[in-house]
């Protein structure tokens, strides 16, 4: 799975309707192209193809008053809505998603109610506690990694990694748990996304040319 599609999509949606350089915008303000490949020219590929694809409907807005080409604003469709949430749910109750998926569930998770948010962590940790088992089929942590020479300092990562992940999920869950954060149908939303015209100070380029302002 990779992590734009999810990113794009939570992006636009928080927004209602966003241009891309309001979307580019917005990940970079959360610093998504350092830990993702939310680069500029990923996030205009992929709302392009996610119109192909028809999860988002794109509209030709009049260009400004100083001229240049029309801009194009994006708006999730009711597909784009089920595919969001369906890579949302993904990225937070699976063991083995890369650093930039689990990240950019955690950006959204209070796009979901707060029990179901709290289900899905849960199955995060037990999905991490059978993968720590299956290494330590092969692997005992308490000999240490010499037992299986320098190949089992693999076996020690994937253990390690696999106890400060469930510790961590374990702290996001008591939080939540003990009232954290707003989630769905709680109230006002915490508001992540940069207003029309508000500086960015993390923003690296100017903006494409079908994103005039």
């Amino acid at each position: 799975m990779s992590a734009i599609r999810l990113l794009v999509l939570g992006a636009v949606r928080q927004h209602g309707r966003a241009h891309g350089y309001q979307v580019r915008n917005d990940l970079e303000y959360w610093g998504a192209h350092e830990w993702s490949n939310a680069k500029p020219g990923s996030i205009y590929h992929a709302l392009k193809q996610m119109a192909k694809q028809g999860l988002l409907h794109a509209h030709d807005i009049a260009p400004s008053t100083v001229g240049g080409p029309p801009r194009t604003e994006y708006e999730v469709t009711p597909a784009g809505e089920a595919e969001y949430f369906s890579l949302l749910r993904e990225a937070l109750s699976r063991a083995d998603q890369k650093f930039d998926v689990l990240s950019a569930g955690i950006g959204f998770v209070v796009d979901l109610p707060r029990d179901e948010a709290v289900a899905l962590l849960k199955q995060r940790v037990r999905a991490l506690e059978e993968w720590r088992s299956t290494v330590t089929d092969y692997y005992t942590p308490e000999e240490g990694p010499g037992q299986l020479g320098h190949i089992g300092e693999i076996m020690n990562l994937w253990v390690h990694s696999a106890d400060s992940g469930a510790e961590w999920t374990r702290g996001l869950i008591e939080r939540i748990e003990g009232g954290a954060y707003v989630f769905a149908g709680e109230g006002e939303p915490f508001v992540g996304v940069l207003a029309e015209g508000e500086g960015n100070p993390y923003a690296t380029g100017e903006p494409h040319p079908g994103d005039v302002r």
